[in-house]
């Protein structure tokens, strides 16, 4: 049996939009091309950013498509006691400290590390920030290359835990990572900043870094990302096998013309053995979605 392990974590803020799609259909055969598991996780942390009814229309959409994911769902809302143990893990070895600034204190630019060395106001309302080294965190991604940051000068120490008492999504992805044994990320490229970060705190929590592919992202005629902000289109269920088919040609798989409306079933198993990260151009691109 394969160890490659992937996985999809969509935002219930909305419907799937065709830029969400690619990427869940780029991780799903990422990983069942190498004979791997594909799971499914909800990235419903936020309260005021979850619509409602959104979390069962994504997974209509997903089974519409024909991407059958291993094993159960898992919503992050209630994950909450493994993302508490992180914190008190960082926490013991003085890797973190509570902060009180807000928003406006900090303005633009990494964070200045005024509460790293000074006792919170008390009753003040704090987060949680993890200490950050000067040091440069360096990805090999599959796609993108290598791509480098200094934490110290990008973000300075950043959040894990909010003042609102709200899991960070650094910390939590982080965490579901390692207890569901993913190995592959293969996500949109507008992630590919946050990825240090990420890696950061998998070294001090000491479990593994996946291989990470960050894909290119949709573009609109404006040239401007797909996304639930910018009011991208939502994929309807019903028209999955066009859906799926647009999919593939953005993802360098150019299905003959005979299967324009092919069952998704047939789709996926004419894309499976022909899948290949390496032929997609990694720069984002527009691309006119006929929903």
């Amino acid at each position: 049996m394969s160890a490659v392990v992937g996985r999809f974590a969509p935002t219930p803020s909305g419907p799937l939009h065709f830029g969400s799609v690619v990427t869940a259909v780029g991780s799903f055969l990422d990983a069942r091309a190498q004979g791997g598991r594909w799971l499914l996780r909800i990235d419903d942390l936020d309260p005021p950013r979850i619509e409602t009814g959104a979390s069962e229309h994504i997974l209509a959409t997903l089974e519409a498509l024909g991407l059958e994911w291993d094993g159960e769902v898992v919503y992050q809302s209630r994950r909450g006691a493994a993302y508490r143990h992180a914190v008190e893990r960082l926490a013991s070895a003085d890797l973190i400290y509570p902060c009180s600034c807000s928003r406006r204190e900090i303005g633009v630019g990494p964070y200045p590390g005024t509460c790293r060395d000074s006792a919170p106001p008390p009753d003040a309302r704090l987060a949680w920030r993890v200490r950050v080294d000067d040091l440069a965190v360096t990805i090999d991604d599959c796609l993108q290359g290598h791509y480098t940051q200094r934490l110290a000068s990008h973000c300075g120490d950043f959040v894990i835990l909010r003042a609102d008492d709200v899991t960070a999504y650094h910390l939590a992805v982080v965490v579901d990572d390692a207890w569901q044994g993913v190995t592959h990320i293969t996500r949109g490229s507008d992630l590919l900043e946050s990825t240090p970060q990420q890696v950061y705190l998998q070294r001090l929590l000491g479990v593994p870094t996946p291989r990470y592919a960050h894909l290119p992202v949709v573009l609109d005629e404006h040239g401007d990302k797909l996304s639930k902000q910018s009011h991208a289109p939502a994929v309807s269920p019903a028209n999955a096998a066009l859906t799926l088919y647009q999919a593939l040609e953005f993802l360098a798989l150019t299905p003959p013309r005979a299967l324009r409306g092919a069952p998704c079933t047939e789709l996926l198993a004419w894309a499976l053995p022909r899948w290949r990260l390496a032929a997609i151009a990694p720069q984002a691109r527009a691309y006119r979605f006929q929903s």
